[in-house]
């Protein structure tokens, strides 16, 4: 039975290759096919995801402020986000008359593009890796460093003085935060000897990379949350000082979008410290893909419960934080893991 579900999806993209070519059509188009079969599949997760997400993030919130959070629409208000989905298709998309209207309109949809393009090397279970790329690693902060436009782009294209300070707060906490994000997980390359995502996974066969590298993983997630815009670094929104910040001026579903791709980003930078610090998708008894998403939700639970326990900072410690305290202490964990690791050696000998 366990073997059955491990298989299911390595079995589906088989059998919707087999059959392509029984269609007469060439190999090529046949794994063109299987791409787009995982692309869907993708779409289809972070659709869940972000429903799943925004009612259990509201449920966190409540069981955190002591009150009893959505629960009137549905079995333990599970429909709230469906209706909120529903109300956000039907609200009238307001440009104003003074953004600058290109950009105004693709800063939204953009934003969702490095969000999803970041699932392309994450392995889900075992062989269930979407793009198998040896410089895996690498391509996900390649790739999660594009979304700083985007922001920059709302909050320029906003014509919006509050929008604009918020675009600029994102643009400077994002890479400023993406250097102790970066730094933190070079312990990890240095241990696995790999940036290949699949590679990390399994050099953890014997002990997760989190007993090994727990200063990395706490600067990691400190610098996830920090990428994420979440509390308490969520300074681009600061409702009491910007407003809603770089989402001023937006409405309706281009609002949305922003924060389909905070949960998209969520999911994904969760998805990441599982591969890199928690052993990726090993584990007994159940299938890996199993044990993968039980890690994932685990790891977005605590982001959730950090949002909703600390509060906002102000955006000169945000900034302190990160280049006096986060950086040298990334650089120093860099340098000892280069130390033990020659120790190890030399004790192997």
């Amino acid at each position: 039975m366990v073997q059955a579900l491990e298989n299911i999806f390595v079995n589906i993209a088989a059998w919707t290759r087999s059959t392509s070519i029984d269609f007469g059509l060439n190999t090529s188009i046949a794994d063109f096919v299987v791409l787009l079969l995982g692309i869907g599949a993708i779409i289809g997760l972070i659709t869940f995801n972000a429903i799943l997400l925004v009612w259990w993030e509201r449920k966190v919130a409540g069981f955190v402020q002591q009150r009893p959070g959505p629960n009137r629409l549905g079995p333990a208000g599970i429909f709230q986000s469906v209706a909120d989905a529903l109300k956000l298709l039907s609200k009238e998309d307001i440009v104003p008359s003074q953004t600058d209207k290109w950009v105004f309109r693709i800063a939204a949809p953009l934003v969702f593009v490095p969000a999803i393009m970041l699932y392309a090397v994450i392995p889900f279970g075992q062989g269930m890796v979407p793009v198998d790329l040896n410089v895996g690693l690498f391509y996900c902060f390649s790739i999660a460093s594009l979304g700083t436009m985007s922001f920059l782009m709302a909050g320029w294209g906003s014509c919006n003085k509050y929008s604009l300070i918020g675009g600029m707060r994102t643009v400077a906490q994002m890479i400023s935060y993406e250097i102790p994000l970066l730094l933190s997980v070079m312990g990890v390359v240095m241990i696995s000897g790999s940036l290949n995502m699949s590679a990390i996974v399994a050099a953890q066969k014997s002990i997760w990379f989190v007993f090994l590298q727990p200063i990395g993983f706490v600067i990691f997630f400190m610098a996830a949350t920090a990428e994420l815009n979440r509390g308490p670094f969520d300074l681009p929104e600061g409702e009491q000082e910007l407003v809603a910040g770089v989402y001023t001026e937006y409405s309706g579903m281009r609002w949305a979008l922003f924060f389909l791709a905070e949960y998209t980003n969520l999911v994904a930078m969760s998805a990441i410290a599982v591969t890199l610090f928690f052993g990726g998708w090993q584990g007994p008894f159940l299938p890996s893909w199993m044990w993968f998403f039980i890690k994932v939700y685990v790891v977005v639970f605590v982001f959730m419960w950090v949002r909703w326990t600390f509060p906002r900072i102000r955006i000169d410690h945000l900034m302190n934080f990160s280049w006096k305290v986060l950086i040298p202490v990334a650089l120093a964990n860099i340098l000892f893991t280069g130390i033990g690791l020659e120790i190890y050696k030399l004790v192997g000998r």
